[in-house]
C-alpha cells in the first residue's frame, strides 16, 4: 500500500437530489474506510431524502423517488454513519467542494456537530487536476487502466477513487503517502468554512470570499456592519458556514 496512514482514511461518495449544498439531500452514501494496516471496511446506504429528486440528478445516477420511499432518512442513520467515520481523515473526488460540505449539512440538520477542523481532507480530483486535469472516468483509465463501467454508483465511484489515489502516490515521486501532506496538497484555497465563503488570507486572518466584502476581514465587517451577520444567518448559506461565522463572531467578543 502506497498510503502511509497514522489513522483511518475514509473515502466516500454521495449521490444526491441535486447540487445545492444548502437545500439538497443525500440519497446514497458509500464509505470505504482504509485502516493504517491496509484493512478495508465498506458501508453503503440508500437514504430517503424526504424531498423530490431532481430530474437532472435521476438522469445521472438512475435513482428515483420510488426507489427510496421505504429507506431510512438521514437523521435515522446519522449516528451510525458518524460513528463509522469517527477519528477518520476524509477523502473523495471533488469532496472538498461538494461531498464534505453536503455531508456536514446533513449531520448538522440531524443535530450532530460535525467538525472537520481536526481532520485531513484529501480531494483526489484536486490532485488529479494539478497533475493531469481530467475527469473521474478519465482518471480511472489514466491511472488504473480500467474502465469505470458503473460510474455514478456511489460504491463504484468510491472504490475507484481509492484506487486512483493509490496509483497517484505510486506515479508521482513528489507525493507523500500520509494524509496530512495529501490534504494540504489537494487544497486549492485555505478555507475557514467548507465551501470557501470564508477563507484565510496570507496572514491567517478569516476574510470573506464573496460579495461586496470579498477579501475583507470578517471581524472587521461584523464590527462595522452588525446587520451583516443577521443577513447571512437568515440567508441561504450552508449551516456549516453559519457555524463558522458564529464562531468567529463569538471569538472576537472574548
Amino acid at each position: 500500500m502506497n498510503l502511509k496512514l497514522s489513522k483511518p482514511l475514509a473515502f466516500f461518495d454521495l449521490e444526491t437530489t441535486g447540487l445545492n449544498i444548502a437545500t439538497d439531500r443525500i440519497i446514497e452514501i458509500s464509505i470505504v474506510k482504509i485502516m493504517p494496516n491496509g484493512d478495508k471496511e465498506i458501508k453503503t446506504k440508500y437514504i430517503n431524502p424526504t424531498i423530490p429528486i431532481s430530474k437532472e440528478s435521476t438522469e445521472i445516477h438512475g435513482i428515483k423517488d420510488e426507489d427510496l420511499k421505504d429507506k431510512a432518512t438521514f437523521k435515522e442513520v446519522a449516528q451510525e454513519l458518524h460513528s463509522f467515520i469517527e477519528g477518520c481523515d476524509l477523502a473523495g473526488f471533488n469532496s472538498n467542494r461538494f461531498d464534505i460540505p453536503l455531508l456536514a449539512e446533513e449531520f448538522l440538520r440531524a443535530d450532530i456537530d460535525f467538525d472537520v477542523s481536526k481532520r485531513n481532507l484529501v480531494d483526489i480530483q484536486n490532485i488529479f487536476h494539478k497533475m493531469e486535469k481530467r475527469t473521474l472516468v478519465a482518471a480511472y483509465k489514466f491511472y488504473c487502466d480500467k474502465d469505470l463501467t458503473d460510474a455514478h454508483s456511489a460504491e463504484a465511484d468510491t472504490v475507484a477513487t481509492y484506487e486512483i489515489l493509490e496509483a497517484q502516490i505510486g506515479r508521482y515521486s513528489e507525493l507523500e503517502g500520509n494524509a496530512k501532506f495529501l490534504s494540504e496538497f489537494s487544497q486549492m484555497t485555505k478555507n475557514a468554512d467548507l465551501l470557501g465563503r470564508i477563507v484565510f488570507n496570507k496572514e491567517g486572518i478569516e476574510v470573506f470570499n464573496f460579495g461586496k466584502h470579498k477579501g475583507k476581514p470578517v471581524v472587521e465587517i461584523l464590527e462595522r456592519e452588525p446587520g451583516y451577520y443577521n443577513w447571512m444567518m437568515n440567508g441561504d448559506f450552508p449551516l456549516y458556514t453559519k457555524k463558522i461565522l458564529t464562531s468567529i463572531r463569538l471569538k472576537s467578543k472574548m
